[in-house]
């Protein structure tokens, strides 16, 4: 029995590990590195390991750096079965799409930068939308919470809640091999408890190894009373100043309890009647359709709305913004919007665009509502950046910037604490966060054998 980790070691993106057992090769998530240019160049390098050797996929949820490189694996040899659970499932679909358009786009416009250029070879993409098609097909069975599973001899696999987003599970893994045992438990992404739709995270049965995400294994995220109040005063403050208000926004989970917010703080007369609020991203958009069809993730409050036939994810002034022609007519409204649009770390979509057009304008706000990796646009502003180019230009920063932490869909300290701490595991695998941040958290846990993998890096078990 061995394990080796293949992405997101050391680094927030491009979640990645591999499980041997019982010849069998079962791979935890297939992730897409996001961040600079080189990161895109990593993402297409060997995965370090054969895709055609891959049984078996389990896939903890559906965020592009957990699911986002599924069609290159796919496109490299992978005839497997895909496991997880029916809302992952949907996601995904939405999620690979997506990714795969933008591949193609960015792929045409460097394609006609290199024909100016005689001599530059033609980008390719990584995959197209065609391969994330055929991806499709390898999705298999799917996980239901709380159900053991067998995917093949002397492999179990049951899937836990992790209250990330729709659909995210953490995974608990019974192995065995020539007579012996091991029970391995990977975190996946952990939920930030007590937040609107989801529920709190469960935590799987007491195991023997566990890979565990760390992305805020440093901090305390702010109370969701006192984010919800900073995100109000924000966007009040703009419209009295006359601006529009940008949000940039993760497609999955963010975008809808954001909707949520908003149409909340419109009932109650928090936000002005008169707001016009544009979710103006398709997958968004695709992806709350998708929420609307799974009440079996939400928590009690969020369901009972279902139940009462109330649609949580809408409110007068809400336009939802599909096509490209409607996303361009935004940038002529000069005040009173608020524009949730992805990504939520500024890599691409339709974001940009925006921020081109309101981030020079001091009476504009952008606010942040999740976690930046190192090297993409939204770190480089939230770090205070002057100015940062867009579209060949050099945009100043002169809009209010805002950071609110409390909406993370991500677990705090405590809170990774407190799990790993019923897990009671004695070999810990941190993974999914940033190397100074993974030494502060290792210094936290107590009675547990801590390692931090680096990329390609294999382990007995």
């Amino acid at each position: 029995m061995k394990i080796s980790f293949h992405g997101a070691d050391r680094g927030v993106t491009g979640s990645c590990h591999l499980v041997e057992c019982a010849g069998q090769l079962v791979l935890i998530d297939c992730g897409l590195y996001q961040g600079g240019r080189e990161l895109n160049e990593e993402n297409a390098e060997p995965f370090g390991f054969e895709a055609s050797d891959i049984n078996y996929v389990l896939l903890t949820h559906a965020h592009l750096d957990h699911c986002g490189r599924l069609p290159l694996l796919m496109k490299r040899g992978f005839r497997g079965e895909i496991i997880a659970t029916s809302a992952t499932r949907e996601l995904a679909r939405v999620v690979m799409l997506d990714s795969a358009h933008l591949q193609e786009e960015d792929a045409e416009y460097q394609a006609r930068k290199a024909a100016r250029h005689n001599g530059h070879s033609v980008p390719q993409p990584l995959y197209t939308r065609l391969d994330a098609l055929n991806t499709l097909e390898y999705f298999g069975r799917s996980a239901a919470y709380g159900k053991v599973m067998e995917i093949a001899p002397g492999l179990r696999v049951t899937f836990f809640d992790a209250g990330h987003i729709l659909g995210s599970a953490s995974l608990y893994l019974q192995l065995e091999e020539n007579g012996r045992s091991c029970r391995v438990a990977f975190s996946g992404d952990l939920g930030n408890a007590g937040r609107p739709l989801l529920r709190a995270p469960v935590v799987p049965p007491a195991s023997d190894v566990v890979v565990m995400e760390t992305t805020y294994g440093d901090r305390l995220h702010k109370s969701f009373a006192k984010s919800k109040e900073e995100l109000r005063r924000a966007i009040a403050d703009t419209f009295q100043r006359g601006g529009n208000v940008v949000i940039p926004t993760f497609a999955l989970e963010r975008a809808q309890e954001l909707l949520y917010f908003l149409r909340e703080g419109v009932a109650t007369g928090l936000i002005p009647h008169s707001a016009q609020v544009f979710l103006d991203s398709p997958m968004a958009i695709s992806a709350t359709d998708i929420f609307r069809h799974h009440p079996e993730g939400y928590d009690a409050e969020t369901a009972e709305l279902f139940h009462e036939g109330a649609d949580p994810f809408n409110f007068p002034g809400l336009h939802f913004t599909r096509e490209t022609a409607d996303s361009i007519a935004i940038n002529r409204i000069g005040g009173g919007a608020v524009i949730l649009a992805g990504s939520g770390m500024a890599t691409g979509g339709r974001v940009r665009h925006h921020l081109k057009h309101n981030l020079w304008r001091e009476n504009s706000s952008v606010i942040f509502v999740g976690f930046a990796s190192k090297g993409t646009l939204a770190r480089q502003i939230i770090d205070g950046a002057k100015s940062v180019r867009l579209f060949g230009e050099e945009i100043p920063v002169r809009a209010h910037i805002h950071t609110i932490n409390g909406f993370s869909a991500h677990a705090d300290r405590d809170e990774l604490i407190a799990w790993h701490r019923n897990i009671g595991a004695a070999r810990t695998f941190l993974v999914h966060g940033e190397e100074n941040v993974m030494r502060q958290f290792s210094a936290q846990l107590q009675h547990t054998q801590v390692e931090m993998p680096a990329r390609g890096q294999a382990f007995d078990l």
